[in-house]
């Protein structure tokens, strides 16, 4: 009964929040308690949110300080320089735009921290996804992807709880599946610059001269007016003013309409622009800090370092860093409120959402729902394949890890599975190796925090990315997968 119940309860959720019939804060919160009613504990709902949010309320801390900390080295600039290189890389050409943004989660993910890569790349990506018309679920989608196939790393998450449930090396879990992982990032690489193209011929080319006769300055940023015409050639030409950078043209040619309206993150008309997403990386923006790069860039890597070290609880790495920044940089009592308030928007957004996810993850695990679903899963598994355990391992890794916290799969499912290998005569570290295929999917799992940070961010439905993503990170699961089997490490 409870077996259905968890299943039920997890498809229930995922249609209302694809077909958009909830909110996802809602569905997190209001479908749980149902079920839990239908299970017959509703007189221990109580509990088992209070539960949920004890053991949430950490991560919740550490993504609404994330948020602050790196809200704070956005505004004083401290990634603008990794942001012209890779705006430079792209040419305004879509291709080059989405391969792009999957080049920069992948660099940036190498701090092992997944909110950490969203918010620096869609703080970098999203002005110019907007200025070309761009999907934003394949700005999504892509970054998800690739910071699923990065989080991998020994200090990302699942590969030292692999290595803790079944007492093995985390070393000797990931250095031989370096190649597999490589190839799925290499398969990351190449569906971003397939969807490049799609973009491409959907929305045609942008060249955005910089007025000069170098290359063209790609970073436009703040409130944006303007005018579109057309010629019959299918060319168009877009003429808008940007504050601080004078007057920008811009040429279309190419498939599809090549004309970019105000809808899809051209200049328009009016005084709606902002709005729109054309506040970004403005190089003139007052809360740049010039003369303290290095220190904010020193403060950054120690910040890392020292949770790469595990010096301290990550939550509290953020709330100091955060503090020590505002006050390094915003020394004043006016201008450290008003960059908190500039972030408040973003912070409320997560930690809600983060909140309302304890409610599910409080109401899966305490009803028993979980264990019933794993164990039946695990039960489910002809005789036959105990040879094959591995594989079997890496095959439900996608839907487990999807639907379950990585706590849950890799301290309650991996065990039973790295047992009923054993019995087979499968190595346990063949079993850990193949529990790491599922993460590019596990990222967009709507019990994944960091996930709402980037929807948020780029303004993307869940519903939307979760339609989008899901399929591509699947694929991309399946890639690593097969490479480990062909390498021999599987």
């Amino acid at each position: 009964m409870l077996t259905f119940l968890g299943f039920a309860m997890i498809a229930t959720f995922l249609v209302l929040i694809m077909l958009k019939k909830m909110s996802p804060i809602a569905a997190l919160v209001l479908i749980p308690a149902l079920f839990c009613v239908f299970a017959g504990k509703g007189a221990h709902l109580g509990d088992y949110v209070i539960d949920g949010v004890g053991k949430l309320a950490p991560t919740a801390a550490m993504l609404m300080f994330a948020i602050v900390y790196f809200g704070v080295m956005i505004d004083v600039g401290l990634f603008d320089p990794i942001v012209k290189g890779i705006l430079r890389f792209c040419k305004a050409d879509p291709m080059r735009v989405v391969v792009g943004t999957a080049v920069l989660a992948a660099i940036v993910s190498l701090d092992g921290d997944g909110s950490t890569t969203f918010m620096i790349t869609v703080s970098a990506m999203y002005p110019l996804y907007k200025r070309l018309g761009l999907s934003l679920v394949v700005m999504t989608g892509v970054a998800a992807t690739a910071n699923g196939v990065m989080n991998t790393l020994p200090w990302g998450g699942p590969t030292a709880r692999a290595a803790t449930a079944l007492k093995l090396d985390a070393a000797d879990i990931f250095v031989p599946m370096i190649p597999a992982l490589a190839v799925g990032l290499l398969s990351v690489f190449v569906l971003a610059y397939v969807l490049g193209l799609r973009e491409r011929r959907r929305v045609g080319t942008l060249v955005l001269p910089s007025g000069d006769d170098e290359e063209p300055e790609l970073v436009t940023v703040g409130t944006a007016t303007g005018t579109a015409t057309a010629t019959g050639t299918g060319t168009a030409t877009v003429t808008g003013t940007a504050a601080g950078e004078g007057t920008a043209v811009a040429t279309a040619a190419g498939a599809g309409t090549g004309v970019p309206s105000a809808g899809s993150g051209a200049p328009a008309s009016g005084g709606d622009a902002g709005e729109e997403g054309f506040q970004g990386l403005d190089p003139q923006r007052a809360t740049l800090r010039p003369r303290l790069y290095w220190f904010n860039a020193g403060l950054t890597v120690a910040l890392l370092t020292a949770m790469i070290m595990e010096l301290l609880p990550i939550p509290v790495l953020f709330l100091l860093g955060a503090a020590l920044a505002l006050t390094v940089n915003f020394p004043h009592m006016p201008d450290q409120k008003a960059r908190i308030a500039a972030h408040a928007d973003n912070v409320l957004n997560v930690a809600g959402m983060v909140f309302a996810a304890a409610v599910f993850t409080g109401v899966l695990s305490g009803t028993g729902m979980v264990k019933h679903m794993a164990d039946w899963l695990v039960g489910a598994i002809p005789e036959g394949m105990g040879p094959h355990m591995a594989l079997v391992t890496g095959l439900l890794s996608l839907p487990l890890t999807y639907f379950m916290s990585n706590d849950g799969f890799y301290f309650g499912v991996l065990p039973v599975l790295a047992e009923a290998g054993a019995a087979h005569g499968v190595s346990p570290l063949e079993i850990a190796r193949a529990s790491l295929v599922g993460q590019a999917l596990h990222m967009s799992s709507p019990l994944v925090p960091a996930v709402y940070v980037l929807v948020g961010m780029a303004k993307v439905e869940f519903g939307d990315h979760t339609r989008f993503t899901v399929k591509w990170a699947a694929l991309t699961c399946l890639v690593v997968l097969a490479a480990g089997m062909v390498f021999g490490i599987i």
